[in-house]
């Protein structure tokens, strides 16, 4: 079994969480950046921790799986930017 692309999970997940961190640093003065920084980084946290557990590993090798949360990934991170 190909296992490469937990690799791009992990990196994925290092993007959102820093990104989150990052938002939380740079706008600690404004409302609501705690809630805009967690939108971020817990789902970074949340596929980081998934590419550790076995069971989870067969989740996320599923097609439709890598699809949703490439789209979703992608959609936090646009967040992130545009926050």
């Amino acid at each position: 079994m190909d296992k490469y692309w937990i690799n791009n999970y992990r990196m994925g997940g290092y993007l959102l969480f820093a990104c989150g961190l990052i938002n939380l640093r740079y706008q600690w003065g404004e409302s609501d950046v705690a809630m805009r920084s967690a939108i971020i980084f817990i789902p970074g946290a949340l596929i980081i921790g998934a590419t550790f557990v076995p069971a989870m590993l067969k989740i996320l090798a599923r097609r439709e799986v890598k699809f949703l949360l490439s789209a979703v990934g992608l959609a936090i991170a646009i967040f992130a930017v545009t926050n």
